[in-house]
């Protein structure tokens, strides 16, 4: 049995911010890609960058994008996201359509990336077994099926006594047991 797990962010299984349960909100804040106006390693990206990134800015234009000549440095895309996470990728030697790949799996992540331990396959705001409640938990299964108003389901309501009358039934007869003999007036029954 191996050990990695202990070096590994734990976490749940969770869209940031909600993401996708009202509108698609894109993670990638902004991408800076790096490169070398002269060396042979940074071929694929300075074609990339004559060819493609136009239209990937036109085609996305929440995501802000840096380009940044280096001399004499290896071709790098790092990514920052909306929750503060960084991603960078070492590009050296990748052609043109590698690159255009990468940037888009940059734009389709969340920034954690998929080195997580997941505690659970699933997460919830609401932790219950059965299921948040409603006012219709506890109600018969026989009011799925009834058309409403049904005279049969008000008349059962009326006919049972409220818990203010049975406490008083209570009193009542704990009062009769303990003093037989003592009569009860009318002004303590109509309490």
């Amino acid at each position: 049995m191996s050990n990695s797990h202990l070096f590994l962010k734990s976490g749940f299984p969770r869209a940031p911010l909600q993401n996708g349960i009202g509108r698609y909100v894109c993670q990638l804040q902004r991408i800076t890609l790096k490169y070398c106006k002269t060396s042979g390693s940074s071929k694929g990206m300075r074609e990339f960058l004559e060819h493609e990134l136009v239209d990937f800015s036109r085609a996305n234009p929440g995501v802000v994008v840096y380009v940044k000549p280096r001399r004499h440095r290896t071709a790098v895309m790092s990514a920052e996201y909306l929750n503060g996470e960084r991603t960078w990728i070492n590009c050296r030697n990748n052609s043109r359509e590698e690159i255009s790949k990468w940037v888009q799996v940059l734009k389709q992540s969340n920034g954690r990336g998929e080195e997580m331990r997941l505690r659970k396959h699933w997460h919830t705001d609401v932790p219950s077994v059965q299921g948040a409640w409603t006012p219709f938990t506890h109600i018969h299964p026989t009011a799925n099926v009834t058309e409403f108003p049904c005279k049969q389901l008000s008349e059962l309501k009326l006919t049972e006594p409220t818990a203010t009358e049975k406490l008083l039934e209570m009193y009542l007869a704990q009062r009769k047991q303990s003093s037989p003999s003592e009569p009860i007036s009318n002004s303590e029954e109509a309490k």
